[in-house]
């Protein structure tokens, strides 16, 4: 193993189970003084101990040894739950254990891994032992206080990464060639009122903002629908805040006030605009819409809107999601959206120290539910690409 104190950490997980407090110190300690310089640190993250514990096992290195069977020299207080009960470490190994790789009759198995209920069991095992002890024999185990991550996406499209070479090929090219590139999504809706939003800030003590004790809609002042386009090479967001229904014509609404608003400004000699969307929702691939109302944009700007779609299940690879999204979450938390307003100027407020800007509008527009039928499908001037062609296709300008 080439990592020196990756090493140690393996050497103490082997063996440090089997040592009493006064030998962990003593390993940890003769491990820092191989180590050399740095040793001490280094030591004391492999056996998960304190610095001070270390150096402390430098000095009883040496001091003359203990009397037989002793772990502390006289009057140096009482021993350690593990010291005084050797077995105690292979007993909570095996309760934890449990809970994901044993016999499912076990009770464990559906509860919470609590220090509480941790501590019960092994009382119940014969190993009475302080809810408070628990911790930190689960350091010493390797256990740590985790949350689950969101990381499985389901079974993968076998083009997946395919797609994401065509997307990353497609807006390289558009954004090397001066034209603009954009990333597009709806935003987790909002109720608007006075509702917890999760996140704390900084308030004068016991001073903190009141808010309702339910979050039922009904309670609500209305609902906010934010949806972001986030240009890729500007590093700039625009957000438009509907407040009636998330579709394919409000989605449309907001890229082409982007456009009028920011775009055509920036990109004042354009012929297209490139776009990388989700699978689903107001602007999924499969949605008629969509594509109708794509062509209207088209048409109105008189650019080509080449589309690139994710697959399936990795929506999350939008850049979008963590190049703008996520701030506005960090910039508001906490706070209660009471009003637009609030949202509005949230989202606007929003910097990072890397040049992300942001710009936000209130869409106040009604987008009723609307049905395309097969002909004016059939009249959306559209060339699919030879990859994929439900996923990457151009929208052109209708002909005259």
């Amino acid at each position: 193993m080439n990592d020196p104190e990756a090493a140690i950490a393996q050497r103490f997980r082997l063996m440090g189970s089997q040592l009493n407090e006064r030998q962990r110190r003593a390993f940890a300690a003769s491990e820092a003084r191989t180590f050399g310089y740095g040793g001490i640190a280094a030591a004391a993250r492999a056996c998960g101990l304190a610095e001070n514990t270390v150096r402390k096992g430098l000095r009883e290195l040496d001091q003359e040894p203990l009397e037989a069977g002793r772990v502390r020299r006289p009057g140096a207080g009482r021993p350690s739950a593990q010291d005084s009960d050797p077995e105690l470490l292979d007993a909570l190994k095996a309760l934890v254990e449990g809970d994901t790789r044993g016999d499912p009759e076990r009770v464990l198995l559906w509860t919470s891994k609590s220090s509480r209920k941790l501590a019960a069991g092994l009382a119940e095992r014969g190993h009475p032992v302080g809810f408070r002890t628990v911790p930190k024999l689960l350091r010493k185990l390797g256990y740590s206080l985790q949350s689950a991550r969101k990381t499985l996406e389901g079974n993968q499209h076998p083009d997946r990464d395919a797609q994401f070479q065509t997307i990353n090929e497609k807006v390289s090219a558009q954004i090397a060639a001066g034209q603009p590139a954009i990333s597009i999504d709806t935003k987790k809706k909002e109720l608007v009122g006075e509702f917890n939003n999760a996140g704390r800030e900084w308030h004068p003590t016991g001073q903190a903002p009141r808010v309702n004790t339910y979050d039922f809609p009904s309670m609500a002042e209305g609902k906010a629908i934010p949806y972001g386009i986030y240009d890729i090479a500007q590093d700039t967001g625009f957000v438009s805040v509907g407040i009636d229904r998330d579709t394919a014509q409000f989605s449309v609404a907001a890229i082409t006030a982007w456009w009028e608003q920011l775009g055509h400004e920036r990109y004042p000699h354009a012929t297209s605009l490139q776009i990388t969307a989700d699978c689903g929702g107001s602007n999924g691939y499969r949605t008629r819409l969509w594509k109708t109302e794509l062509q209207r944009l088209a048409d109105h700007t008189g650019l080509q809107i080449r589309v690139c779609h994710f697959p399936p299940g990795t929506s999350k690879w939008n850049k979008i999601e963590h190049r703008l999204f996520s701030f506005i979450s960090k910039n508001w938390r906490g706070r209660p959206l009471a009003s637009y307003e609030v949202i509005i100027n949230s989202i606007a407020a929003t910097k990072t120290s890397t040049g992300l800007e942001v710009y936000a509008r209130l869409d106040e527009h009604e987008y009723p539910k609307t049905e395309i039928t097969d002909a004016q499908l059939a009249a959306v001037n559209i060339t699919r690409d030879p990859f994929h062609p439900e996923w990457n296709y151009t929208i052109n300008p209708s002909p005259n």
